[in-house]
């Protein structure tokens, strides 16, 4: 059947087709987006628990740190305020990927720490890293005593 001979009906279904190709395509296009977006964020939402817990494992170890060298600074009947706050910066500059801060006051030492983690997915839309943040305290005052 030639373009010549075609009736107004068989020129009407052959557009349906055509049409109906097209939306099905257009259809297929948004999931395919859908599925590679929820993707994205399942990948790269990984990324930014796994720099939280980096983090987070980071503080607490320093904050352990922290408080052992007090504990064996009294031991030796000394001070152990300074021995703790150098004790907490070593483990932290041991921990590639993390940064941290220390502080001390009332007899506990305080620390935070962040880390980032690159993203694979979200770097598409700019989004070159995520951040995972971590706390940790420990006290450096003797038992029996008010901090």
């Amino acid at each position: 059947m030639t373009s010549e001979t075609m009736t107004g009906n068989d020129r009407g279904r052959r557009a349906a087709r055509d049409e109906r190709g097209l939306t099905l395509s257009v259809f297929v296009l948004l999931i395919l987006a859908a599925l590679v977006a929820t993707a994205g964020l399942v990948v790269d939402g990984g990324q930014k628990v796994t720099a939280a817990s980096q983090a987070e494992a980071a503080a607490d170890g320093a904050a352990r740190a922290a408080g052992n060298a007090a504990a064996t600074q009294r031991l030796a009947g000394r001070e152990g305020a300074g021995a703790a706050v150098l004790a907490a910066n070593a483990y932290l500059a041991g921990q590639p990927g993390v940064v941290g801060s220390v502080n001390l006051a009332g007899g506990v030492v305080r620390v935070e720490t962040s880390a980032t983690a690159p993203t694979l997915f979200l770097s598409a839309i700019g989004i070159d890293d995520v951040t995972g943040t971590g706390s940790a305290a420990a006290s450096i005052v003797p038992t029996g005593q008010e901090r």
